[in-house]
C-alpha cells in the first residue's frame, strides 16, 4: 500500500473515532435535557429524573461506543 492511501485510511479512522466523541456527547445531553425536563415538569426534592436520565444516557452511549469499536474491528479483518 502506498503512503499516501496509509496516511487518507489513518485519517478516515480519526474522522470515524471523533464522530463517535461527538455521538457520546449528543446522546448523553438530549438524555440529561430530558431528565431536567421532567424534574422541572414533576418536581422532587433529589432531581432524581435527571440523575436516572443522565447515567441512561451514560450506559446508552457507552454500548454505542463499544458496538461501534467491534465494527470497525470487523472492518479491518
Amino acid at each position: 500500500m502506498s503512503e499516501k492511501n496509509q496516511n487518507r485510511k489513518q485519517i478516515n479512522t480519526y474522522i470515524r473515532f471523533s464522530g463517535i466523541a461527538f455521538q457520546m456527547i449528543a446522546v448523553i445531553g438530549i438524555f440529561s435535557y430530558f431528565g431536567v425536563w421532567l424534574d422541572k415538569k414533576f418536581p422532587n426534592s433529589y432531581s432524581l429524573n435527571t440523575v436516572i436520565f443522565s447515567l441512561v444516557g451514560v450506559i446508552l452511549a457507552m454500548y454505542l461506543v463499544i458496538k461501534k469499536v467491534i465494527s470497525l474491528n470487523k472492518d479491518k479483518k
